[in-house]
């Protein structure tokens, strides 16, 4: 077995996604920038992170469920997102 370089983690090295992320990883899982997810977050459209210890971790299947909600409001003139946030 190979020794893992100081640069990659373990997580990185897994078949399954992980069931915590913290705000970067959660943001790729969706296909965003950590940027518009912590203000998607901020919004109510996602879901606040869990607090353990002194870090932010968000549960992935919690993420799952908040984005079926967006994806379940349905296809018309608007993008989705923009209907569930309520823009024009």
């Amino acid at each position: 077995m190979s020794q893992m370089s100081v640069a990659e983690k373990l997580q990185d090295r897994l078949a399954y996604p992980p069931k915590g992320m913290r705000a970067d990883r959660a943001a790729a899982y969706l296909g965003m920038s950590k940027s518009e997810f912590l203000r998607l977050v901020e919004e109510g459209v996602f879901p606040k992170a869990k607090k353990i210890g002194t870090m932010a971790i968000w549960d992935r299947c919690a993420l799952d469920v908040a984005f079926e909600v967006i994806a379940a409001v349905g296809d018309d003139e608007r993008n989705s997102w923009d209907r569930v946030l309520d823009r024009t």
